[in-house]
């Protein structure tokens, strides 16, 4: 069971960032592509399938958080990416803001597979 679930997460984290540099690059240029109805249907498929297979490698393991620090700090991350990637796609006032917030989103999801790599709250930092 672990091992699938592990696999299934992986490929879903792969897919969901994926798609999020996809829709990040379309809004920089305008691209009516993102306004497409499986553009906007499509990930949010995709992010459901990655958050149940997240909550079920916790209960697997026995590993939740706000009780280990690494996995507090993977979703304290997440919800400041779901924010930033909002702002990025749908929120923000500007392009420059827009813009801005999707390099933030994509810095912040690169912390977050850090932090999952190391299972440290230090993610890339625990390497030093």
């Amino acid at each position: 069971m672990y091992i699938a679930l592990k696999h299934l997460h992986i490929t879903t984290v792969i897919l969901s960032f994926g798609l999020f540099a996809l829709r990040g690059a379309w809004m920089l240029t305008d691209s009516p592509r993102l306004r497409r109805r499986w553009a906007r249907i499509v990930p949010h498929v995709i992010d459901t399938v990655l958050l149940a297979s997240a909550i079920g490698l916790a209960v697997v393991l026995r590993q939740y958080p706000f009780v280990h620090g690494w996995l507090t700090a993977k979703v304290l991350a997440l919800a400041l990416y779901i924010v930033l990637g909002s702002v990025a796609l749908k929120r923000g006032s500007t392009k420059p803001i827009r813009a801005t917030a999707w390099i933030a989103a994509m810095a912040v999801f690169g912390y977050i597979v850090s932090v999952a790599v190391t299972h440290s709250p230090l993610g890339f930092l625990a390497w030093w």
